[in-house]
């Protein structure tokens, strides 16, 4: 039973054989232990990927949200067209602008007039616009970084001509505040239930060695190596985590169709709103299982001293 360097290929296949049929009559034997902690594992999982989901669409609906994000230059009562020509050239060269916009004060009393309505009547007091001429400038995304955007407006605040330059500060702090929160809360999340996954199958795989504790010593006492007395365990511990894994996967995927095609009847703004978890998340989720129970299962063994 013992291995060396010189034993056969086919003792190796043996010691592998005796090993899954180890682990699949200790799966079968303690069958509801191994049920509540494939079904820990899985609720688990489950639990982790609706929380990267959510984070997901937070994250998209962020994005267009600063897609619309822009910076609005207002110039002086007495520039000149030759200088709002040269100021419009400047924004058109800058490789963090993605669009410039020219507003001219007849186009602003218009926009003001839509929105005042029927109260748009208080304007005719005046003999021309009193609404300076104005250039929008659309940001990159890439660019919206609430220090950055400030040093830009900075920058622009300088230009000869300019009389004031408005971003919304409070907002894209609120906004890059939310997005940083996010990723810190995905990494905290996802840590604690690594940890706790690989904790629930840790208990469980020292529960088994505590009930084959007299079988372990048998196989020392015979000569049995580390590797053929723990690799029973550490395949039971596969098992778990791959069909917690696929159990999670098929449990979001029923909940994702649910929502998509029962729940977005009554609410169809759903359907625009959020986006689905790729394709290969349904493998990468019981590779995971496995992963973390398998590492849950090798802390177990090394309880076992020679």
């Amino acid at each position: 039973m013992k291995k060396n360097k010189s034993a056969p290929k086919g003792m190796y296949i043996e010691i592998l054989r005796y090993s899954f049929k180890a682990a699949c009559k200790s799966i079968g034997h303690d069958k509801w232990i191994n049920f509540l902690t494939i079904l820990s594992v899985s609720i688990g999982l489950t639990i982790l990927c609706a929380f990267v989901l959510i984070n997901a669409n937070m994250n998209s609906a962020l994005q267009k949200w600063a897609q619309s994000f822009g910076v609005v230059v207002y110039l002086s009562e007495d520039i000149s067209r030759d200088a709002e020509g040269a100021l419009e050239e400047h924004f058109l060269k800058d490789n963090d602008i993605e669009e410039v916009n020219y507003i001219s004060k007849d186009q602003a009393a218009e926009e003001i007039k839509k929105t005042l309505g029927q109260h748009a009547v208080i304007l005719d007091v005046f003999n021309e616009s009193p609404l300076p001429s104005s250039f929008e400038l659309k940001l990159r995304s890439k660019f919206l970084d609430p220090a950055r955007v400030r040093e830009k407006a900075a920058q622009m605040q300088k230009l000869e001509g300019v009389q004031e330059v408005q971003y919304g500060e409070k907002w894209l702090s609120s906004l890059s505040t939310i997005a940083k929160t996010l990723k810190i809360c995905s990494i905290v999340f996802g840590t604690a239930i690594f940890i706790a996954v690989t904790f629930i199958t840790y208990s469980t795989i020292k529960i088994f060695l505590h009930r084959r504790r007299d079988e372990i010593e048998t196989l020392k006492l015979l000569g049995a190596s580390r590797s053929f007395i723990r690799l029973p365990f550490l395949i039971e511990g596969l098992f778990i985590g791959t069909l917690g894994g696929a159990l999670s996967s098929l449990g979001i995927l029923a909940s994702y169709s649910f929502i998509m095609y029962k729940m977005v009847e009554f609410l169809p703004a759903m359907k625009f709103i959020m986006s689905s978890l790729p394709s290969s998340i349904y493998v990468v989720v019981p590779f995971g299982g496995a992963v973390m129970s398998l590492l849950g299962s090798f802390i177990a063994i090394g309880k076992i001293r020679y």
